[in-house]
């Protein structure tokens, strides 16, 4: 064991928390709205940064399995920086737009490569199945991060609501000092370097040669959309209910701090309950919670927000360690990375199609039509993962003669 590789952790906590301590998020819809924009444009913007991630979500992650997941986390926290300086002089949707895409290229190498990163300094450790509780901690980290930047964003909010977006450059800035000094695990890795064609046979086996990943990645896919459309569809539920901004401040970071403490224990979760019982707890909670949202519009519908984020708790650690588990760590980026696409393509359809549902017909038929999706979406594919992963064996990508395996 090499001990500058067990640092990585502490500079992925940086990492993680320069990208989750987000002062702009509790105001970024009060900000459109300065700038004239509305529902529908929140959603466009962000399904435009979720096209730039999937643009470069799989080839970024190949390139951090050929090249080494420190580069690509260098390049994702420079582009990171690049991104927030010009948000913070941009105005108006086509200048917004621009940073949404820097940012979502950024982004896109820093999804996955993170994640393998992780497990494989943990696998060159022997604790590799230590990760469960170390990708808890890292996403309670990054909760944590942002439900302290929650009330600091409001505060900021108050001088203009432009002032976050300052600080959040000087924030994203301090990930590019910690990528710089982390060190690659030692790992196997794919043999024909530079060879994009390896791409297609990386899809391939993910999602038609290993089926029990494939469906590993399906329904961690849905459960991520459905948390991911929930993020963004908050702002725009308190304007529903009329929450008053100081309250986004107590609000905002309560949720987060509940995510991250069910993180740090979602290990015990998982095990208590067993897996199969887990996978559909989650689609179940998941999904109803959208359609519990939908049936109240006063303050106190904010409690079923609460219990929402306690299952995004569960899911977000649990469900990549599923991934993890069945994926050889020479394609490990590549194959989060994957996971990362069809979570982005997906909002990319559903995020626009509901704001533009709940400017013409309202909040509420919004959310139910969101739940409805989801809770069926995420009850079938839990279904499937149930029926064709019971094991955690992983199935090698290449053989020890460079051919595939043959199918399942």
């Amino acid at each position: 064991m090499r001990r500058d590789v067990k640092s990585n952790i502490v500079k992925l906590y940086v990492i993680k928390i320069s990208k989750w301590l987000m002062l702009t998020v509790p105001i970024v819809f009060l900000f459109y709205r300065e700038n004239g924009l509305g529902t529908r444009d929140l959603f466009l913007l962000k399904a435009a940064y979720s096209f730039a991630v999937v643009l470069m979500e799989i080839p970024s992650g190949y390139f951090g399995d050929i090249w080494g997941r420190k580069v690509s986390l260098v390049i994702g926290s420079v582009m990171g920086a690049v991104g927030f300086g010009l948000y913070s002089v941009s105005s108006g949707f086509w200048g917004f737009l621009a940073c949404e895409m820097i940012l979502g290229v950024g982004q896109s190498f820093i999804s996955g490569s993170d994640s393998a990163l992780l497990y494989d300094t943990l696998e060159e450790q022997g604790l590799g199945n230590t990760y469960l509780k170390e990708e808890g901690r890292l996403v309670s980290i990054g909760n944590y991060a942002e439900a302290i930047a929650a009330p600091i964003g409001v505060g900021l909010a108050a001088l203009s609501l432009r002032t976050p977006f300052y600080f959040q450059a000087a924030v994203a800035f301090s990930a590019v000092p910690a990528s710089l000094l982390l060190f690659e695990p030692q790992r196997r890795r794919v043999i024909q370097k530079g060879n994009f064609t390896q791409i297609f046979q990386i899809i391939r086996y993910a999602l038609t040669r290993n089926t029990g990943l494939k469906w590993r990645i399906i329904y961690s896919s849905v459960i991520g959309t459905a948390t991911l459309t929930m993020a963004w569809l908050i702002q725009p539920y308190f304007v529903h209910l009329s929450v008053p901004l100081a309250l986004y401040g107590l609000f905002l970071p309560a949720l987060n701090l509940t995510t991250g403490f069910v993180s740090m224990h979602a290990w015990k979760v998982e095990a208590r309950l067993g897996r199969d019982r887990t996978v559909l707890f989650i689609a179940f909670c998941i999904g109803s919670g959208y359609l519990c949202l939908s049936l109240f519009s006063t303050i106190w519908a904010v409690a079923f927000l609460y219990l929402f984020y306690m299952v995004r708790g569960v899911a977000t650690p649990v469900l990549r360690n599923y991934i993890n588990e069945s994926t050889p760590s020479e394609i490990r980026a590549t194959v989060l990375s994957i996971r990362s696409l069809i979570i982005r393509l997906s909002f990319v359809a559903v995020g626009p199609f509901l704001g533009w549902y709940a400017d013409g017909y309202g909040m509420p038929a919004a959310l139910l039509a969101g739940g409805m999706v989801f809770l069926a979406a995420g009850i079938w594919t839990g279904l499937q993962l149930r029926k064709e992963a019971p094991g955690n064996a992983v199935e090698p990508f290449l053989a020890d003669d460079g051919a595939l395996p043959p199918a399942r």
